[in-house]
């Protein structure tokens, strides 16, 4: 495949490089100081785009390669808002997008066995239940687009539990928990240095804790998912999410 990656940053360069280590090409890289590149004429040399740019330029980025025709896989967080106009747009115009807040592999199994077990704890009320990211300074949205998807995890399947609320905590801060409502889910964030990602789903009683976790030891992950999203997505059209690429069978 020919690949237009919007956005070069350290995810982007990763991306470049598992996708040529694919035999895929990158015919366009759009980054803060070529904005200007990005037209409808450079984007149809491309079958497909890979989006990992800003909430503040992804939208744009996003109708560019509408306008253009052109399948785009979207790993941005932060305008999730925006998730019912775009996909209006997107299949009123035979457009092709798949987005989601993760794309590795194994954060889709995270995903998927949180459920699991948020339905089996569903029966067990006295155990409450809250989650924890953590991230590398540079991330600018809070809380992580990831542990928003474990929460909506959550919600489906423990009813008590209404909305989540985001706390962002450095350390050796005090416990905040106890301002946080019965029917609220508590998203606490971390920022430090050269952590690529951990989250951490903790149900905790009087007698006893069950924390499961998930651990990225370095960003390649994130991007070896997004080209596979990419393989999965150019053929097709319309409006997709990461988790319909998946099939657990359980």
């Amino acid at each position: 495949m020919n690949i237009a990656l919007l956005g070069y940053g350290k995810m982007g360069k990763i991306i470049e490089k598992i996708a040529t280590d694919r035999k895929h090409n990158i015919v366009l890289k759009i980054d803060f100081y070529n904005q200007q590149e990005l037209n409808v004429e450079n984007l149809k040399k491309a079958d497909v785009a890979i989006e990992f740019s800003t909430p503040g330029s992804v939208l744009s980025n996003i109708m560019h390669c509408f306008e253009a025709g052109v399948p785009v896989v979207v790993g941005t967080t932060g305008w999730y808002e925006h998730i019912p106009d775009l996909k209006k747009d997107c299949l009123e115009n035979g457009s092709t997008m798949l987005y989601g807040s993760n794309f590795s592999v194994g954060v889709n199994i995270f995903f998927h066995v949180n459920k699991v077990l948020a339905k089996m704890m569903s029966n067990y009320p006295y155990y409450d239940v809250q989650v924890e990211e953590i991230h590398h300074t540079q991330k600018l949205d809070s809380p992580s687009g990831t542990a928003i998807t474990i929460a909506e995890g959550i919600f489906e399947n423990i009813k008590s539990k209404k909305e989540w609320v985001n706390m962002l905590t450095a350390e050796g801060d005090e416990d905040k928990s106890d301002h946080v409502k019965n029917d609220q889910l508590l998203i606490e964030s971390f920022r430090i240095e050269n952590v690529p990602g951990t989250h951490t789903v903790i149900y905790d009683s009087e007698v006893d804790s069950i924390e499961f976790k998930h651990t990225a030891h370095n960003r390649n992950g994130f991007a070896l998912g997004a080209v596979l999203a990419a393989e999965w997505v150019q053929p097709k059209k319309g409006f997709f999410s990461v988790d319909q690429m998946f099939d657990f069978g359980i």
